[in-house]
């Protein structure tokens, strides 16, 4: 094999901008009211920003009527629906909403259309959180398409009233794939008004694509959880990466997968801190792998300020910092 053993480093990668300002509301709640401050739901789906988290002194629940009440509780970047809402209130609960503003256009396209009496198709994975949260805008007008294969048979009332929204973290193909199959079954199918995966999605597959065709492994440092992550290791594949994995941590990299690779491609979903990203730097540089050459498709400059609840501080002054993904600007 020829030529010596090298990186290529996708970018964009990591944190992206609804991401950054999720975890920052965890902090910033719990500087300015103290541990505990509770969470509905893993903040973002990475396992090692969870366990910082929890260090810090959050506790993550799975429902609202977990949380004591009165306590403060932080709703995460996936969304809830409006029941998880009505729940906290009845409890009395202190509630900062993190959900990403990418996620929150989404509830407001579905609000809209259930209004106008469209049935939507909501293209997603059915018990992921942001489906869930999706669905609950408009639990009688829509219908959870999971595959391109359920769009060959899913049913509808209306042909003619008929539209589809997506999941924000979904592979770009499958979902287009997906609704050229519904179209062809329902022409009158309309589009969202934007599209809705979001831009930090979008960008870390095309980045992997450009990656995945000059790789003979491809390493995802992402949660198993994490839609997007999952997405970047099946994109890889598709596009031309001999083998592809998905690890938390450097010290699940295995030996045998770097037997006979010149070429690792390397990248990270948008929920995962950069300092994972260089801890498997780190250990394949011990392998032999110290050439490290950063593949860019695109800049990411856009930012969140925090959720309204957080934007007062103690002394009454408006803190309207602003957000972006710190992994990948």
């Amino acid at each position: 094999m020829d030529g010596a053993k090298r990186v290529l480093l996708a970018a964009p990668r990591g944190y992206c901008a609804g991401v950054d300002r999720a975890v920052v509301a965890v902090e910033k709640a719990l500087e300015r009211y103290g541990a505990p401050v509770y969470v509905r739901k893993q903040i973002v789906h990475n396992i090692h920003v969870v366990t910082e988290l929890e260090g810090k002194g959050a506790i993550f629940v799975d429902e609202v009527d977990e949380v004591p009440e009165g306590a403060h509780v932080v709703f995460s970047a996936h969304g809830v629906s409006p029941a998880v809402v009505n729940a906290a209130s009845d409890r009395g609960l202190h509630a900062i909403d993190a959900t990403c503003p990418l996620v929150t256009k989404v509830h407001r396209e579905a609000v809209r259309f259930a209004r106008d009496d469209f049935e939507i198709l909501l293209i997603g994975h059915e018990g992921h959180e942001e489906v869930e949260g999706t669905a609950g805008e408009a639990p009688d007008h829509v219908t959870i398409v999971n595959s391109p294969e359920e769009a060959d048979t899913v049913q509808v009332r209306d042909p003619s009233k008929v539209v589809w929204l997506s999941q924000t973290t979904l592979s770009v193909d499958e979902t287009m794939e997906t609704v050229n199959r519904l179209r062809t079954r329902f022409p009158e199918l309309h589009n969202p008004p934007s599209d809705d995966i979001c831009y930090a999605t979008q960008n870390r597959q095309v980045a992997i694509k450009k990656v995945a065709a000059q790789a003979d492994l491809v390493i995802v440092v992402g949660s198993a959880n994490s839609s997007n992550s999952v997405r970047l290791v099946e994109v890889a594949l598709e596009y031309g990466a001999k083998a592809a994995y998905r690890v938390d941590y450097a010290d699940e990299v295995q030996q045998e997968w770097l037997d006979g690779v010149r070429t690792v491609g390397v990248t990270s979903g948008a929920s995962v801190p950069e300092v994972l990203v260089r801890e498997v730097l780190e250990a394949l540089s011990g392998a032999g792998y110290r050439d490290v050459e950063e593949v860019r498709t695109a800049e990411e400059d856009l930012m969140f300020s925090l959720p309204k609840e957080l934007r007062q501080d103690a002394t009454g002054q408006r803190d309207e910092r602003a957000l972006g993904g710190r992994a990948s600007r």
